[in-house]
């Protein structure tokens, strides 16, 4: 009893208030934009489930098209970053699609056949952890993810959800052959007892089966590197390559290569084998080592990736037609 009592203490002594991190994108910041955009552009935004939290996680359509991809950002907390650029993808292409332009030299009409979803922020959860703000857990909560984060109060490297699991590792695909040394909670690389054991992870595989997208894009930080391969089946390899390769020639990134023993149970490689369509895992930003991308490196990654949607939705709606 004593020691729990102690526990307690050092914790509030440690942490009595939380506080933001400064110059970030915060789960609240999306909300505002959010709702601005969805009352400007009358977009149609649904909530696919909650959080381990409880907070709601929103998917927002762009287009009329019957047939859709699919862009999630924020599986991990330091990822943030792919949620600011999302955000400003939607922004963007509402506008020109509202006034009929062209987005980097492709016609924003053609989300009258294939349309975007977006989920900006599929974690919002692991985001505000990351960025210091505990204000929505208790005493006891803050005491786990303080034990979960090695009893360190340096944010900035959390990845997992508010359970310590590693979202980006929950997926069906691959997952008994994910070996880490995680074997429980943690502040990253944790898989879970199960697959979909996450509540986050759950309503993505639900949402997706439900649009049932004919592409599929995870965005993560950092690395400028594309992942596109996760056990393709032979007949989809030139499709899919050739998808993968004008993405890297847009952005400039690093197109991997397939290997053997790929390691599986992320949400591409799962999208990969369960549709047999393309997914990708586009990593932004240079390489930074356990935290978040500074955010002075928005500018060049949404320059890099500006036209990577409407460049999917064109190549969607020909492989559709094909």
């Amino acid at each position: 009893m004593r020691k729990i009592m102690l526990i307690v203490i050092m914790a509030l002594i440690f942490f009595p208030e939380t506080k933001r991190a400064e110059g970030v994108y915060s789960p609240e910041r999306m909300e505002v934009d959010l709702k601005q955009i969805q009352e400007q552009y009358q977009l149609d935004v649904q909530i696919i489930g909650q959080t381990e939290k409880g907070k709601d996680i929103k998917a927002v359509k762009l287009g009329n098209g019957k047939k859709a991809i699919l862009l999630v950002g924020s599986h991990h907390g330091r990822e943030w970053l792919s949620s600011k650029l999302l955000m400003a993808m939607l922004e963007d292409y509402a506008a020109a699609y509202r006034a009929g332009k062209l987005v980097e030299g492709y016609p924003a009409g053609l989300l009258d056949q294939v349309s975007i979803w977006f989920i900006p922020m599929l974690n919002p959860d692991g985001v505000s952890i990351q960025q210091g703000d505990l204000s929505s857990l208790n005493v006891l909560e803050r005491l786990s993810v303080w034990k979960m984060n090695r009893y360190s109060t340096n944010w900035s490297r959390w990845k997992a959800n508010a359970k310590g699991i590693d979202l980006n590792r929950q997926y069906p695909a691959g997952w008994k052959e994910v070996m880490s040394d995680e074997t429980k909670p943690a502040y990253r690389f944790f898989k879970g007892r199960q697959p979909l054991q996450a509540a986050e992870a759950k309503a993505l595989v639900k949402f997706t089966k439900e649009i049932d997208p004919l592409v599929a894009v995870s965005y993560h930080t950092s690395g400028r590197e594309i992942f596109w391969h996760y056990h393709n089946k032979r007949e989809n390899m030139a499709r899919d390559y050739g998808i993968a390769k004008k993405t890297a020639e847009l952005t400039g990134y690093e197109l991997t290569f397939p290997e053997k023993e790929a390691v599986g149970s992320g949400f591409t490689d799962w999208f990969i084998t369960k549709f047999n369509r393309p997914g990708m895992t586009i990593e932004l930003s240079y390489l930074v080592d356990e935290t978040n991308p500074p955010m002075t490196v928005f500018s060049e990654e949404w320059e890099r990736n500006r036209a990577i949607g409407i460049m999917l939705v064109k190549e969607a709606n020909e492989m559709h037609n094909n």
